[in-house]
């Protein structure tokens, strides 16, 4: 049986401990570096995280500015139409007595989606369609409608391609006061003329070709870089 110094025990416990803490001390920096290498990530994906939602945000708000953009040049390339409002009579006449309003529109062309702008006195006349059998009669009893507005300036629009036909109630149709008119079909746009200069505006048939095409590959190249963030 081996026989234990005491007087040693304390001396052998003091050495354990002195190497124990040896070994925590020279364990302990590395320890701390793992940790500060691996704890900054959170906050470095939180920061970046929040960079890219606002960088998704600002391609967002620039995706609407493209499809504005690529709006206004279809915009460009629709062919323009624009209707006309004809003063019944002209400026100087208008609606009244002593006009041949025959002749005023044997020398004009109305459209679909034209206006007539009648101009009179509301006192005195009115504007009322009628049928043909009633225009030639000057009947004035079942209008087919009654565009008076009882201001004296009365805007009809015209858009059916037919025959219209008005007359003004008491008795002026019979001094006149009447107007036939025929709507048609507006003309087909008229073909693209060959270029007189280098320094002439674009034509249809170029921004067809070139502009249009272009637009489209800058908005697949946005949308590309949208999906790619």
């Amino acid at each position: 049986m081996a026989v234990v110094d005491l007087k040693s025990v304390p001396l052998l416990y003091n050495e354990r401990k002195n190497k124990t803490t040896q070994e925590k001390k020279h364990k302990g920096p590395k320890a701390e570096s793992l940790v500060r290498q691996s704890v900054p990530e959170q906050p470095l994906d939180s920061a970046r995280k929040r960079a890219m939602e606002g960088l998704r945000r600002g391609v967002g708000s620039g995706s609407a500015m493209v499809l504005v953009v690529l709006l206004c040049f279809v915009l460009v390339m629709v062919p323009e139409v624009s209707a006309t409002r004809f003063i019944v009579g002209g400026g100087n006449k208008g609606w009244t007595s002593n006009v041949n309003y025959t002749i005023w529109a044997q020398d004009k062309h109305f459209y679909n989606g034209d206006w007539l702008f009648f101009v009179y006195d509301r006192n005195q006349m009115n504007v009322l369609e009628v049928n043909q059998t009633d225009y030639v009669s000057c009947n004035a009893d079942h209008p087919l409608h009654n565009w008076t507005t009882g201001a004296g300036r009365d805007v009809v629009p015209l858009n059916v391609t037919r025959h219209y036909y008005f007359i003004s109630g008491n008795g002026f149709c019979y001094g006149g006061v009447k107007i036939a008119v025929k709507v048609e079909n507006p003309p087909p746009p008229p073909s693209a003329a060959p270029l007189k200069s280098k320094s002439s505006a674009l034509t249809p048939a170029y921004r067809s070709q070139f502009v249009l095409p272009a637009v489209f590959a800058i908005g697949a190249m946005w949308d590309a870089l949208v999906r790619f963030c």
